[in-house]
């Protein structure tokens, strides 16, 4: 059985396009066209594995349906939608808890391997815990652990973490990072080492480092 995609959009055309689209790549495939429909199927139904979501719906906006998503499942995947190509809509929307942002017009190959890596990072969550020295994660909670102490890290760095731990001791070079990660998200040339440093500085003191290997990638490992 495939998995279970909810689609809000409320273009008919491109709705129905994308429906067929990834009906054969083996998802079952729920429509929804306004987004206070949405935001009421959200609040009852939580067994989704990943949800595509237009911005600009009637009734409620697709930003709304998100932050109310957000205050109650902050697990599944959502893959925002939208002719919106200004890059503080983008912000915004990542802001909110999206996990990916693709703007109209996009071509369905890129669609496909966007909902491809993360639906692939919705089943490395659904993993047993992970433990590398003193730093645990546990994806069922999506929480990290640092000895006592629970580490709270903003959206992009616990993703990035949990894609280190899960190669653990094993070098990840940028290529996957930002495929498994960020889900082939726009990204800065420098955003990765950006958020590397920040991490160090959280594990800094710590029996985990996390180690640049010169032509190769990052390595997470015990010390």
């Amino acid at each position: 059985m495939g998995t279970k995609l909810l689609l809000v959009e409320d273009d008919p055309l491109l709705a129905s396009t994308l429906t067929e689209t990834l009906t054969l790549e083996n998802q079952v495939v729920e429509g929804i066209g306004d987004g206070g429909e949405a935001d009421s199927r959200l609040s009852q139904e939580h067994g989704y594995d990943l949800i595509l979501l237009d911005l600009n719906l009637p009734t409620r906006s697709g930003l709304d349906v998100l932050a109310t998503l957000r205050a109650h499942d902050r697990q599944t995947p959502v893959l925002i939608l939208t002719a919106r190509a200004a890059i503080e809509d983008r912000v915004r929307g990542l802001d909110f808890g999206a996990d990916d942002y693709l703007a109209k017009p996009f071509a369905l190959d890129e669609l496909e391997a966007r909902v491809r890596a993360l639906l692939r990072r919705r089943q490395n969550d659904r993993d047993d815990p992970l433990s590398l020295g003193s730093l645990r994660l546990d994806p069922q909670r999506q929480r990290f652990t640092l000895g006592s102490q629970t580490l709270s890290l903003p959206p992009r760095e616990h993703r990035l973490l949990a894609c280190l731990i899960r190669y653990a001791n094993e070098p990840v070079d940028k290529a996957r990072l930002l495929d498994e990660a960020f889900a082939g998200e726009a990204m800065g040339d420098n955003a990765i080492e950006v958020y590397v440093h920040r991490l160090r500085r959280r594990l800094s003191g710590s029996d985990v480092g996390l180690r640049t290997v010169r032509g190769i990638g990052y390595l997470l490992e015990a010390q």
